[in-house]
């Protein structure tokens, strides 16, 4: 019996692992202009369906207060319109596929001084919180934020973890099956131990923050190509950590990187980006 079940194990490992390599390789896509090679397991027009009736859901909320007009809802706007056409042009002057093709590009601004965040849905759908105005503080703030919840979106990052999540659980439960459960009783133990999830912390984790740099990265390229001061983006980031003072948890425990670390890599990016990605004439 024992011979039995470990050729059928062999096997079983060999066909799991030519499937899987031929699944992952024909499920790889590559992140615009960074070049990265990503993970897209989940369809992204599942994502966006799923994300224009959850976006529909908030703005007919009782629970929110939409600005609809106005200098601030204005700016929103005009800043989204603006990097969403400069994206578009960019690509098709370089000769390749526009990302944002299938988006239908969305903006609302919602009342609430006391969130301090903007975010982009897969899709284009985007929200502006009143609370960030006060870090953002002029146009080049706004549209420094923005860049980067935009950079989200035309990076589908959304798809990326969604597919992470799909490979991560699939991998454990394989693994399962092989340590009798060991994966799995670690995992809980730990957590148990320090209410901290180890594949939280040692895979997710990180990868959060390889996708908050990428769109730290992207957004200021965006940004640029739309004809914001790009170096603000410091300045705004030094008053996120301001905002944010004892409030930051550790790198390690968090999806995005650090105030300092993030302000260190945008001064490193901000003089090659302003030379190799000027201005679009439009």
């Amino acid at each position: 019996m024992k011979k039995f079940y470990n050729i059928n194990r062999r096997k079983f490992l060999e066909l799991f692992g030519c499937t899987c390599c031929g699944f992952l390789t024909s499920s790889c896509a590559t992140v615009p202009i960074t070049d990265r090679r990503q993970l897209t397991i989940y369809p992204e027009s599942t994502i966006n369906a799923q994300a224009a009736k959850a976006y529909e859901k908030l703005k007919n909320s009782k629970k929110i207060k939409l600005i609809a007009k106005g200098k601030d809802f204005n700016n929103v706007v005009d800043i989204g319109e603006k990097i969403s056409k400069s994206v578009s042009i960019f690509f098709k002057n370089q000769n390749l596929n526009d990302p944002t093709s299938n988006f239908d590009w969305e903006y609302i601004l919602i009342d609430n001084k006391k969130v301090k965040n903007a975010w982009c849905m897969p899709g284009g759908k985007i929200a502006v919180y009143t609370g960030i105005l006060d870090v953002t503080k002029n146009i080049n703030g706004l549209a420094a934020v923005m860049g980067h919840e935009i950079a989200h979106a035309v990076a589908k990052h959304s798809v990326e973890r969604m597919s992470a999540a799909m490979a991560v659980n699939v991998t454990t439960q394989i693994a399962d099956i092989f340590t009798g459960g060991k994966i799995s009783q670690t995992r809980n133990t730990v957590g148990r131990a320090t209410g901290m999830d180890v594949l939280q912390l040692g895979v997710m984790n990180p990868f959060g923050r390889k996708q908050e740099s990428e769109a730290d990265y992207l957004g200021l390229i965006f940004s640029s190509l739309s004809g914001y001061n790009i170096k603000e983006a410091v300045n705004l980031w030094e008053r996120m950590k301001e905002a944010n003072k004892g409030k930051e948890p550790p790198q390690f425990m968090s999806t995005h990187p650090s105030s300092d670390n993030r302000i260190i890599s945008l001064n490193k990016w901000i003089p090659k980006v302003i030379l190799e990605y000027p201005p679009l004439k439009t």
